[in-house]
């Protein structure tokens, strides 16, 4: 069984991707390492940004081996990048879409998901229903945590090293903005966003149905699919 490192501390993320990947991965997070380095997302896609995710912190567990968790060595560092993009803005918030609410401030960091809900309802204020499509994107970047060794020529070509066997898979999920939010469950603009084909938010339609729609769980059956070929 392959041991995986899912790159974030984001509890609602993390529930999401045990779900849909279920027993196939032994799954471990950065709480299982707290003295694991911060990763600025800086990038302008989120390719970019789970690359950067992935591949800094496979770099970073890569000097450290052997690493031995309770179970087994770890694999792959897995990363992802997701946001919500809005047509009538223009693709916007996209890679901003959690710090949307905080971004005049200046300062790179997330925002509560209130605030940047109210942000998106206040842009939109004036845009009718049919000009509400909206889309959630997500990329995932997997990266194999190597043997130090690699490392031997340098820094920088183990860096490239790591670059050249990240994969990436991504998934999208089309629907509409509405005005206002629905539903008690979920998490970020959930309470927001109709799918295509349903009349309920994902904040409506619950855990179960969101693990199969969702640009996340698209985009993890795909990775799913490598494995399995």
């Amino acid at each position: 069984m392959k041991t995986i490192l899912i790159a974030t501390r984001n509890a609602h993320k993390v529930g999401e991707i045990r779900t849909i990947l279920g027993g196939q991965f032994q799954l471990l997070t950065l709480d299982d390492f707290p003295g694991a380095p911060k990763v600025v997302e800086d990038k302008k896609t989120f390719a970019e940004n789970a690359a950067k995710k992935s591949t800094e912190l496979a770099k970073w567990f890569s000097r450290r081996l052997p690493l031995v968790t309770c179970h087994s060595s770890l694999d792959f560092v897995l990363a992802d990048d997701s946001g919500l993009e809005v047509d009538a803005l223009d693709g916007n918030p996209g890679v901003f879409s959690a710090r949307f609410a905080a971004m005049a401030s200046g300062k790179n960091e997330n925002a509560a998901d209130a605030a940047n809900n109210e942000k998106l309802l206040r842009l939109l204020k004036n845009v009718p229903l049919e000009k509400r499509a909206a889309r959630f994107r997500c990329v995932l970047a997997l990266t194999p945590v190597l043997e130090k060794a690699i490392e031997s020529a340098s820094p920088v070509c183990f860096a490239d090293e790591l670059e050249l066997q990240t994969q990436w898979f991504d998934g999208v999920c089309e629907g509409k903005i509405i005005f206002e939010p629905r539903g008690k469950n979920g998490f970020g603009y959930d309470p927001l966003f109709v799918p295509d084909g349903f009349a309920q938010t994902f904040a409506e339609l619950g855990e179960a149905a969101k693990n199969k729609l969702s640009h996340r769980a698209r985009a993890l059956e795909k990775l799913k699919q490598q494995f399995n070929n």
